[in-house]
């Protein structure tokens, strides 16, 4: 099981991209369009510095819902591959079979 203060971290990031998702948009619009004024595009890169680091989605840390763990995660299911395996030993996984030989 990860930290407790890690998973809410993950938590307030993701609360944070949300909040901030349209204006981070409108900025980076702004900041990638070659026709405006170099000026323009600076300004719109500062104030895109101003807004909170956490705000940004690539800081956001995929985290196995069940155990927390940051590593070996499996995007679909949203689980670890140990949480994975325990889950698709007892059968509560659809359609996952684990194979035995």
């Amino acid at each position: 099981m990860a930290k407790t203060s890690s998973i809410e971290k993950n938590k307030r990031r993701r609360k944070l991209t949300k909040k901030f998702a349209s204006r981070r948009a409108k900025l980076k619009a702004i900041v990638q369009d070659k026709n405006l004024p170099v000026e323009e595009r600076f300004a719109a890169t500062l104030k895109l510095a101003e807004l909170p680091r956490n705000s940004s989605a690539t800081r956001i840390r995929n985290r196995c819902e069940l155990t927390g763990r940051p590593r070996a995660f499996y995007r679909k299911h949203k689980l670890s591959r140990i949480a994975l395996r325990e889950l698709g030993s007892k059968g509560m996984i659809p359609g996952l079979v684990k194979s035995s030989w």
